[in-house]
């Protein structure tokens, strides 16, 4: 017997990772071959033209999963009954700009979105917040959608940690696929800390831990930990534009693992709200270490964590506080 279709909710949709993940969503790639989905799509008024033309195109594609298509520029109608809310809309930092120029008009969408979810989606709604600042961004969010598990609202840091994974992989020269376990603590930012203490890698003898096979282990807290922190706008730099496709590829990662668990033995990394796990201040929402099963999430624990790594973590957290402070004083104003 065929699922039930799930209804899935991206904001601007229209957008370059929008139009990038929503047929990666509708071709199964986020929930599995097996489960329909009825995708909602929200743009602004001014881009509604582009959105009913990337509906056509999702008609034209005649995706089998796809059941249903809702391209509307009214935030109650694209989040009534969604099951999974998927948050891209946003104001990004353009050339020139710092991440508190963008504040104030975050803070204003994702308190009409947060506001417009908590009466409308569906009880036990899954969020992942994409657009940045996206640690803030899935805290006003939440504060604007108590109905909502905190739980259940969560910000991207997948791709950080995808882009860690490869870079370990082509640096070692082995399949990403024998990489795992790096982990993204702390603020989608500059700030985050990529850390490989307890990464591992699959070796002919077996999953050893990277340290063992890493000829230049000092690459591991300089270059490496660079490499990732400055990604985003290095590819911005060559590309002439952010990184749409990776971001997309990324949440659908994060949506799966989540909803259909990590594998045993694997962690993925999740920006969560702080239940004060590791020394974090509660009440951020912060990059930890996660396993996943029956769609709950839950921190690794008992993790032994080095001066290096302490200094690190704290101080992504201390920009996440500064960047909360920010935010709820655009909410006084």
């Amino acid at each position: 017997m065929e699922k039930a279709p799930l209804k899935i909710l991206v904001t601007g949709a229209t957008g370059q990772i929008g139009y990038a993940l929503v047929p990666m969503i509708a071709r199964g790639l986020m929930l599995g071959p097996n489960q329909p989905i009825i995708l909602h799509l929200l743009g602004p008024d001014r881009a509604f033209e582009a959105l009913k033309g990337l509906k056509m195109e999702l008609v034209d594609s005649a995706f089998p999963l796809l059941k249903g298509i809702i391209a509307t520029s009214d935030v109650v109608e694209a989040c009534k009954g969604v099951n999974i809310a998927i948050m891209v809309a946003g104001v990004p930092c353009k050339e020139g700009m710092q991440r508190k120029d963008v504040l104030p008009m975050n803070v204003s969408i994702f308190k009409s979105h947060g506001s417009a979810l908590d009466q409308h989606a569906a009880p036990n709604c899954k969020v992942v917040v994409v657009a940045n600042p996206a640690n803030t961004n899935a805290l006003i969010l939440k504060e604007f959608a108590p109905s909502i598990p905190p739980k259940n609202i969560t910000c991207l840091t997948r791709l950080d940690q995808n882009r860690a994974l490869s870079q370990l992989s082509e640096h070692l020269k082995v399949p990403v696929t024998d990489v795992k376990n790096v982990i993204i603590w702390g603020n989608h930012s500059v700030m985050q800390y990529p850390d490989a203490n307890y990464a591992t890698v699959t070796t002919t003898d077996g999953e050893k831990p990277i340290q063992e096979v890493m000829l230049d282990e000092q690459w591991l807290q300089s270059r490496f930990v660079t490499i990732v922190q400055h990604r985003g706008d290095n590819v911005l730099k060559v590309r002439k534009k952010s990184s749409a496709l990776s971001a997309a590829s990324a949440t659908c990662d994060h949506v799966r693992d989540w909803i259909l668990g990590t594998p045993k033995g694997t962690w993925v990394s999740m920006g969560i709200y702080s239940d004060g796990s590791y020394g974090i201040q509660p009440g951020l929402m912060y990059s930890f270490p996660v396993t996943c099963q029956n769609e709950e999430w839950s921190i690794v624990q008992e993790l032994n964590i080095d001066e290096f790594s302490r200094e690190k973590m704290d101080a992504s957290a201390e920009e996440l506080m500064m960047e909360k402070s920010a935010a709820y004083s655009c909410l006084t104003r």
